[in-house]
């Protein structure tokens, strides 16, 4: 089954400053799907920037064998490393940015 992991990235220090965030995902496929609670460990989630990812949500696509999860941070406050660093991170271990226009094909 294909697994989509996303998760939106946020900086509670640079909120005010100029709102920086952004949607991230990672596919990959596998026999074992995520269920709500779920904590789950990546090699791109660096523990200075947060604690971990619960799942919140999965959505199911039998008919074209997919699953969406939706990830949410445990403990956001925790910021000991910039956000850009932890973008960049992620995207190292096989994390890519949503863009506004996949963002948009994806709410519909």
């Amino acid at each position: 089954m294909k697994i989509n992991l996303m998760v939106f990235i946020s900086s509670i220090k640079k909120q005010k400053e100029n709102n920086i965030g952004e949607i991230v995902m990672k596919t990959f496929e596998s026999n074992i799907r995520p269920v709500k609670g779920d904590i789950l460990e990546d090699p791109g989630f660096h523990p200075g920037f947060h604690n971990g990812y619960e799942v919140v949500k999965v959505t199911m696509n039998y008919a074209l064998n997919e699953c969406w999860v939706s990830l949410c941070p445990l403990e956001i406050e925790r910021e000991e490393i910039e956000i850009e660093n932890y973008i960049e991170r992620l995207k190292e271990n096989g994390w890519c940015v949503v863009s506004k226009e996949e963002r948009n094909l994806l709410s519909e």
